[in-house]
């Protein structure tokens, strides 16, 4: 009998407890098991479902997208005016994480709440910048950097930590799936491909600064504390994850440090070491859910076609 899955066991169980005490299940009232059939936005052949079932790339991608975010005055504007992110990063990130979940795997009839919810949300963001340049939420070039930022770094941690081969094509067709999310949300000319969007960071790399503001905000990201077990080292392992994931211009940007880097080097090296785990632990994640609601087995999205 292999040894192997009885010595993990105990290690999967860890994390299920962890990813749980993080990510509570049932705040969103949505039951991801209903209606039978319908598939969502997106359904069992897309690549979305695919790269957004895996737990390590999408936490340390979200927080890769976090670090760009901040780059852009007029994203970061709203976030600082509207938010109580200093007190309440976590309800932010579950917030944020329910949104994803929600529009990728729950039933058509939620993800269209989903968005409505949200677009009613943006459409009352407003203000000024620092720089007295007026801002708002349903912006569409706003709404444009803040997904494409996502989309960039939950597709960079699932090439870094998933450890499932993909196709030549998987990219482009992510890429071109989830603009759709953007574009019901209002986002115009949204990247569609690989390319294109390494063609949108080139373009607007001019109007990104990191300053006092990005500093306080990233200062508060590295004290977050999630109610878990080894809080801290597990908050230092997937924001270092996370930055990991960074494209080079961003990480000059950024200014990070040799140390930071060595850092997140290592980190990466462990997520990518403990990803099966996370898959091992969560066999009754949102996307399993999902396929058994589609009645197809989940161990698809594991595979490319």
């Amino acid at each position: 009998m292999n040894a192997l899955p009885r010595l993990a066991a105990p290690a999967a169980a860890h994390i299920r407890r962890w990813v749980l005490g993080a990510f509570p299940r049932g705040h969103d009232g949505i039951d991801y098991t209903q209606p039978p059939g319908d598939a969502g936005l997106f359904g069992p052949d897309s690549a979305t479902w695919r790269v957004h079932a895996d737990f390590p790339g999408m936490l340390s991608g979200g927080l890769c997208a976090l670090m760009l975010q901040v780059l852009h005055p007029l994203a970061l504007a709203g976030v600082w005016d509207h938010s109580n992110f200093r007190d309440d990063l976590v309800g932010r990130l579950r917030r944020t994480t329910a949104f994803v979940a929600g529009t990728t795997y729950a039933s058509r009839g939620d993800a269209e709440q989903l968005l409505a919810r949200v677009a009613r949300i943006h459409a009352q963001v407003r203000g000024s910048a620092a720089d007295g340049r007026a801002y708002a939420a349903d912006d569409p070039q706003l709404l444009t950097w803040v997904h494409v930022t996502e989309a960039f770094g939950f597709l960079q941690g699932y090439r870094r930590y998933a450890r499932i081969a993909m196709p030549a094509d998987a990219a482009d067709r992510y890429y071109g799936e989830v603009k759709r999310i953007a574009e019901r949300l209002g986002a115009r000319d949204v990247p569609a491909s690989e390319h294109e969007v390494l063609a949108y960071f080139a373009r607007v790399r001019n109007d990104l600064v990191f300053d006092q503001r990005s500093r306080e905000v990233l200062a508060v990201l590295a004290r977050i504390r999630l109610p878990v077990p080894a809080a801290g080292l597990s908050r230092n392992l997937f924001l270092d994850a996370g930055a990991a994931l960074l494209p080079d211009w961003a990480t000059t940007l950024l200014s990070r440090t040799p140390l930071q880097r060595a850092r997140a080097k290592f980190a990466a090296s462990v997520l990518h070491a403990l990803s099966p785990m996370f898959r091992a632990a969560l066999p009754d994640g949102v996307a399993p859910r999902a396929c058994a609601r589609v009645g197809v087995p989940p161990q698809i999205l594991t595979r490319w076609s």
